[in-house]
């Protein structure tokens, strides 16, 4: 299920899902971008039968209907599977929608959600790009023209390595790790007031 020539740990995985419908839990694939030490990127996607319907509008917007997972592995496999690699190392994601939707779909199938650290690259880009803010914004979509990054939206392996992308991007222009990156912060605006001394 996972390509054998994966060799963790690596510095950084970026993880995105598709879901079948609005139901966070109703995952139907799942995508991994896996980052080496040297900005090597392993991309690799699986598609889930999540065991529900798919609604029209999240099947226009990446393609997957349930004829194309029909025979595909339900949720418990896949998680069991990629939980092992993902363990080792922080998980990138664009937005908190993935991380979210990992929790719903262990709650859903009464699994014990995997304790990920989980990583912000919304955060990672405002923090780069704070000019983007109210031009564009932080989103995939905008990132994609402005970095030239090269992928197809709504496929969970393209945005897994679009979100790892922006990360190295991010580095790149700030030349600054991720790490140092999420953890620097603008120093807090202190407005003094006027001393005032009685006569």
């Amino acid at each position: 299920m996972i390509p054998h020539h994966l060799a963790p740990p690596y510095r950084f995985i970026a993880f995105d899902v598709e879901t079948a419908s609005r139901n966070a839990h109703s995952i139907c694939q799942v995508g991994l971008a896996c980052v080496d030490d040297w900005g090597q990127i392993d991309t690799f996607s699986l598609l889930v039968d999540p065991g529900e319907p798919f609604s029209h509008f999240n099947t226009q917007l990446h393609g997957i209907d349930a004829r194309k997972v029909r025979g595909a592995a339900r949720f418990p496999e896949i998680i069991a599977a990629i939980a092992p690699l993902m363990l080792h190392q922080p998980i990138v994601q664009h937005s908190c929608f993935d991380q979210r939707a990992v929790a719903a779909a262990c709650d859903w199938h009464g699994l014990e959600t995997p304790s990920l650290h989980w990583v912000n690259s919304v955060t990672i880009a405002r923090r780069a790009w704070p000019e983007f803010r109210g031009n564009g914004g932080h989103g995939l979509g905008h990132l994609k023209k402005v970095l030239s990054l090269q992928f197809q939206h709504h496929d969970a392996g393209e945005d897994a390595r679009a979100a790892a992308q922006v990360v190295l991007h991010a580095e790149q222009k700030t030349q600054r790790g991720f790490v140092e990156i999420m953890a620097k912060r603008s120093a807090p605006v202190i407005i003094l007031k006027p001393l005032v001394i009685d006569a």
